[in-house]
């Protein structure tokens, strides 16, 4: 069986790291690591996972070079809740849609996109002053994915934990706010994957009492 090659871009982000662990044991995945850091590679190349060095505000021919021959591309960057809106523009706008580009560039069809939880135009609104920014740039990073011809799920976390995975989530359209453990989303990226009925659908996912595939696939 020919493994699907991804493409992780914020590969050493902590949704990454577990993303990049899952896929390098599974028989139909395979991972290839993009970051910043030349001293961020060792974590990778124990799991035998090819890397990327590349930074997000380099242009889109670089990151499409790093795209070239996968099946997929997945973006689980941020700029973290420690930076400013500076870094919000440039990596979750902007960083997000050089990334679709590039992925355009390289041939690549397939997209993941890791959002944020709410990111209607009402949400930018009613969200905290603080991480209106945030919203906003996911929002408009969304849209610009939405309106490309490319083969795209977005995923909707509740707020993060790093809490041990459950392997079991609630996963709608829309759902009432929760928590979820960063191992399971990216174990709901990995099923996504593998299920082309996720390809044209955004979703919300909090923990809950349903097996990630099944819960993935009665979507």
């Amino acid at each position: 069986m020919k493994k699907l090659k991804v493409l992780v871009v914020g590969a050493n982000g902590k949704i990454g790291k577990h993303l990049v662990t899952i896929m390098q044991h599974k028989e139909s995945l395979e991972a290839k690591a993009m970051i910043r850091k030349q001293e961020q590679a060792a974590f990778f190349e124990k799991l035998n996972a090819e890397t990327a060095l590349v930074d997000l505000e380099q242009d889109i021919e670089t990151i499409a070079k790093a795209a070239e021959g996968v099946d997929a591309v997945v973006f689980t960057a941020g700029s973290g809740p420690h930076t400013g809106k500076d870094k919000t523009i440039m990596v979750d706008l902007d960083g997000a849609v050089k990334t679709i580009e590039a992925a355009k560039a390289a041939g690549v069809k397939r997209f993941i996109m890791i959002s944020s939880f709410d990111t209607r135009r009402e949400a930018i609104q009613e969200a905290p002053s603080s991480f209106a920014p945030y919203v906003a740039a996911k929002h408009y990073a969304d849209e610009w994915l939405k309106r490309t011809d490319l083969d795209y799920t977005i995923i909707h976390p509740g707020a993060l934990t790093n809490e041990k995975g459950t392997g079991k989530v609630k996963a709608a359209i829309e759902l009432e706010r929760g928590e979820v453990p960063r191992e399971d989303i990216a174990s709901v990226i990995a099923a996504s994957l593998e299920n082309d009925s996720t390809i044209g659908k955004e979703f919300q996912v909090v923990t809950g009492t349903t097996p990630i595939k099944e819960a993935i696939s009665s979507l």
